[in-house]
């Protein structure tokens, strides 16, 4: 009985292998001076760490890995808080069919590719024609460059995507509130719990885990800023506050021609990713006595 479920496996590995395992032999490349003519294994000259030391010395490297750090704790803690935030009052709702509506409404942008988003966004937030500021000049606000101003880029990285992505966020806290024992709730109100009593008690009790879990799967992805999002928004003019370590690593390897020190640039940040998902993983399992199995 076993063997027909592990050969329903047996796909999914194929792919994981070609398509994450055997890349990994690319990691070569961030330890050698690499001239594409010759092969990835063929005589290459081996450069020990200078690729590294060689983008260290860059003056934007640092910048990228701030900006990417910034964003991507934003982007994490406010992906957590607004979908709870969110799941809760849909939860508390008392008409089912406007509940259905309104979860559908918001889970929507989810399935949007950022290529369709960029282009919507670059209309809507443009200093000239664009609905947000033309809805700003009603007031006498002056016009706001959202995409082109250090000072509001980032912060609009960071709502887009929260916009963006916090409807599947949302399903998934809601999946977890309606898992949460009925029992619960009617001892609360034995006990005389009010509404906001029982959904402190109860509700965010019952989430903890799923909060949890949530938690240690983004943290590992701490050096994501998200590129394609970024590489659909930004401009040079916006680099000092909207530049990234994923979009950096592009213009140095693809248009730069700097695969080596690219690479060294990617093997950087996975294996500060690595430290970040073990670390959250070991304070899950002595905080929160979370584990995998």
């Amino acid at each position: 009985m076993e063997l027909p479920l592990h050969l329903m496996l047996l796909p999914g590995i194929i792919l994981v292998f070609i398509f994450s395992y055997i890349p990994m032999s690319g990691i070569i490349i961030a330890f050698q001076k690499f001239i594409p003519s010759r092969g990835m294994f063929g005589k290459q000259l081996w450069i020990g760490l200078d690729n590294f030391r060689f983008v260290l010395s860059l003056p934007g490297f640092t910048r990228s890995v701030i900006n990417t750090v910034i964003i991507a704790f934003f982007k994490i803690a406010l992906g957590m808080i607004v979908p709870v935030f969110f799941a809760i009052l849909l939860n508390e709702m008392a008409h089912k069919w406007l509940k259905r509506v309104i979860q559908t409404i918001i889970y929507m942008p989810y399935f949007l590719s950022w290529v369709v988003l960029g282009g919507i966004f670059i209309d809507t937030l443009s200093p000239t024609s664009g609905i947000v500021n033309n809805f700003l000049a009603a007031f006498g606000v002056e016009p706001v460059f959202f995409l082109g101003s250090n000072k509001y880029f980032r912060s609009t990285l960071i709502l887009t995507h929260i916009w963006k992505e916090f409807g599947y966020g949302t399903i998934v806290y809601l999946a977890a509130i309606i898992g949460i024992d009925p029992a619960l709730y009617e001892a609360a109100i034995i006990d005389g719990a009010n509404r906001i009593q029982q959904t402190m008690h109860v509700t965010l009790a019952g989430l903890r885990m799923t909060v949890v879990l949530m938690a240690v799967l983004s943290l590992g992805n701490v050096l994501n800023a998200g590129f394609d999002q970024v590489y659909n928004l930004y401009s040079p003019i916006v680099y000092e506050t909207g530049d990234i370590i994923d979009t950096f690593v592009y213009r140095l390897g693809l248009l730069d021609a700097q695969y080596g020190a690219a690479t060294a640039v990617g093997l950087f940040k996975s294996l500060v990713s690595f430290v970040f998902i073990s670390v959250s993983y070991f304070a899950a399992y002595k905080f929160a006595d979370y584990r995998i199995f």
